[in-house]
């Protein structure tokens, strides 16, 4: 009795969808010219009728059986141009359906088929969403069919598991103080539920988390952070983007071959695999964490095996075409949002600003809209395949503060966002095939300020070229803070920065390497192979050091003393040998505490640069001065970039239980490596034979992923993305 009443739901949703595609299809051939359901001659309404439900059946069946199998032919186009691809396919279908109506009724131009069946296949996907929602217990139990169905195939038949699994999702550059306050607000109400907090109720319950803040080492980026957490050691990177004097090689972290080359070096070090080492799975990251299953992972080589096909990770999410006709339209509006967002703030001269044209829009709606679908489907099919260990990177929010700011509208909608994605995620753990503790946590926060060019007219690249009596732009007199820096610099050279061009110059050498990460400069001479020491600095370029400590945007910088170590300098002369355990730490003072600790481990690294650069910081204000064009930054130190959250089930160990303070990725790593192992055992290091096997990735493939198979894929009864459709997608255009 119970298989027919199932059979008879199954077959009613079915009848549903195929009657309110065929009303879709009415409605479309009465408004669109191009599209018709009649002969020539004109027919009966009855006919007419027919003719949308022949369409529309042909069109459905077609989306069922030839959709998937188009997808997977094309597993080799990237994310987004898969994306893209899906309006033409779709229209294609809708053709070819049109053409299988007896007598040659259907037709339709070739523009208006990918219109008609982007419309139709969304409404069958909401359709079908909407009447599995209602039909509680049927949802219920396709998600477990499928998950079993995906347990039974991965361990041969094997008992489930029993222990909880762990998702861990890193929110990119969400600050503490940012999400405290998102919570406070009601932005966040599904951080705020787990925290106990207010709801839109206004009645508090139990809480189920604990926010824990925690600080970054000196570099404060994903680079840094993510190798740290995920590998368990960040050494030897000290910014995000550095020059190693023994390659003649500039290393970037989100550098696809950079990227391998930082994981292969984190796994000598420790002799790990990783984080993700046993029946882990990485989404959206920069590195592995030593998983096997991968999507949108930069660190990792494609590979061709039968489970772990290249790029299949999102043939889940793009098998139901209304989910790539949802994502396309989603990014459309974002381009046109920050469009919009960017027009109003030039309108209304708001400071600081940076320039957000050019390919900015896209880039935006991809990491807010692709990034974020394609990981949440890849993080849901983990879910459901019973996977012990996931660890996701959303980086919509830092993408979006690097250019409007840490704070305001524009990254409150992100948060929101975030938050939904969150939700969606806690409901699929209640239909997992086993339990799921979720952790939430970033990397680093952002530091709201000005340019450093936007407030002295020059960039530290010039500012370090002054020193070195090169040629200098004539831009700091335009700037509302350039009398100053003019002056500064003047002092320290004891002449006019303008006329450095015209002065006879001594005999030229290799210029120095500058470059910068977020607040961070390093400044490196590429002529000499070895650390440049203070006393080498000053016999080569004599102002360079008085002009860069003495600049009012600096705040410090770290160089290497050849008798006394660790030296930090600051304006006015100065001094602070960090390796004689000072008990004045000078300029480094307003940076917080820990602050010289962080820069004396920099200081140890092998591929430090000559000349370490700290912008100038404002602790009242908590202001930084970006050496990139971003009004929200992180790479330094200073202010909220270095003060990142750790938010975990109250069901597992305090991370900081002898009431200290959770310092440096490192720390992070082994606490998320106890809660692992705090019912599933200790992870097995990864063998010698599987480090050497890391491949360099070539910089175009820069997605590597796990075949979903059906856990998310489109079925007739259109139900397998019902919570998706209504929760994680947020379209509203």
């Amino acid at each position: 009795m119970g298989r027919w009443r199932k059979v008879g739901s199954a077959l009613w949703r079915v009848v549903a969808v195929w009657a309110v595609s065929t009303l879709t299809m009415l409605v479309l051939a009465g408004i669109l010219p191009d599209f018709k359901l009649q002969s020539d001659d004109g027919d009966s309404a009855t006919r007419i009728a027919i003719t949308a439900a022949s369409g529309a059946g042909a069109f459905g069946l077609l989306s069922v059986l030839v959709w998937p199998l188009l997808v997977r032919a094309l597993l080799l186009v990237p994310a987004l141009v898969l994306g893209v691809l899906a309006f033409f396919l779709n229209g294609s279908l809708l053709l070819l359906a049109l053409s299988l109506i007896p007598e040659g009724r259907g037709e339709a131009g070739a523009e208006t088929a990918v219109v008609v069946a982007a419309v139709m296949s969304a409404v069958a996907s909401a359709t079908g969403g909407a009447l599995a929602v209602r039909d509680d217990d049927a949802y219920r139990r396709r998600l477990y069919r499928l998950a079993d169905r995906r347990r039974r195939r991965g361990a041969d038949g094997a008992p489930g598991p029993i222990a909880p699994g762990t998702v861990f999702i890193q929110l990119d550059g969400v600050g503490h103080d940012v999400l405290t306050s998102a919570v406070e607000r009601g932005l966040m109400p599904t951080v705020g539920r787990w925290l106990g907090e207010a709801g839109d109720t206004g009645h508090t319950g139990a809480a189920t988390h604990r926010l824990t803040p925690w600080r970054t080492d000196w570099s404060s980026q994903t680079g840094a952070s993510q190798l740290g957490i995920l590998h368990g050691s960040n050494h030897d990177v000290p910014a995000f983007r550095w020059y190693e004097k023994d390659t003649g090689e500039v290393m970037v972290s989100n550098r696809p071959a950079s990227a391998v080359e930082l994981q292969r070096r984190a796994v000598e070090r420790t002799g790990d695999g990783g984080l993700l080492t046993v029946d882990g799975a990485s989404r959206g990251n920069l590195f592995s964490g030593g998983a096997e299953q991968l999507a949108l992972v930069l660190s990792v080589a494609a590979r061709r095996g039968k489970e772990n096909r290249s790029r299949a990770g999102y043939f889940a999410y793009f098998s139901d075409p209304a989910n790539a006709v949802r994502t396309a339209l989603s990014f459309v509006a974002e381009v046109f949002r920050e469009i919009g967002e960017s027009t109003g703030a030039r309108f209304r001269r708001r400071r600081p600003r940076v320039g957000r044209g050019g390919l900015y829009p896209f880039i935006r709606a991809f990491a807010t809209v692709v990034e974020r679908d394609v990981v949440v489907a890849a993080v849901i099919g983990d879910m459901l395949a019973g996977r012990s260990a996931v660890y996701a990177d959303l980086v919509a929010y830092d993408e979006v503060a690097h250019h409007s700011g840490p704070t305001g509208k524009d990254v409150d909608k992100v948060l929101r966002r975030l938050d939904r994605s969150l939700a969606l995620l806690d409901q699929v753990a209640d239909h997992a095939p086993r339990a799921y503790r979720i952790v939430v946590l970033s990397d680093h926060g952002q530091s709201p300020g000005e340019t450093f060019r936007a407030r002295y007219g020059l960039t530290l690249g010039d500012l370090v070229r002054a020193g070195c009596g090169l040629p200098v732009p004539r831009k700091a007199q335009r700037t509302h803070s350039g009398a100053e820096a003019r002056a500064a610099v003047r002092a320290a050279l004891r002449r006019p920065v303008e006329e450095g061009a015209e002065q006879r110059r001594p005999v030229r050498r290799a210029e120095p390497i500058v470059l910068a990460s977020g607040n961070l400069g390093l400044v490196s001479f590429p002529d000499v192979r070895h650390r440049m020491t203070r006393e080498e600095i000053d016999l080569r370029h004599p102002a360079l050091l008085p002009t860069l400590a003495n600049h009012p945007g600096v705040g410090f910088l770290l160089v290497r003393s050849a008798e006394r170590g660790a030296l930090v300098l600051g304006a006015r002369g100065a001094e602070v040998y960090l390796d004689e355990d000072p008990v004045d730490l000078g300029p480094l003072a307003d940076f917080g505490p820990g602050a010289a600790e962080a820069v004396l481990r920099t200081d140890g690294f092998p591929h430090v640069a000559d000349i370490m650069v700290n912008s100038w910081y404002d602790p009242e204000e908590g202001e930084v001065l970006a050496f990139e064009e971003q009004i929200g930054s992180h790479g330094g130190l200073g202010g909220a970039q270095s003060r990142p959250f750790l938010l975990s089930p109250l069901v597992l160990g305090d991370p900081v239980a002898d009431g200290g303070e959770l310092v440096g990725a490192e720390r992070v790593h082994r606490v998320l490596r106890g809660w692992l192992g705090e019912d599933a055992g200790p992870e097995v290091p990864l063998t010698a034979d599987v480090v050497d096997a890391i491949d360099v990735i070539d910089s175009a493939d820069v997605i590597d992923s796990v075949d979903l198979d059906d856990s998310l894929s489109g079925t007739p009864d259109g139900t397998a993305f019902a919570v998706p459709d209504r929760a994680v997608q947020d379209k509203t255009l």
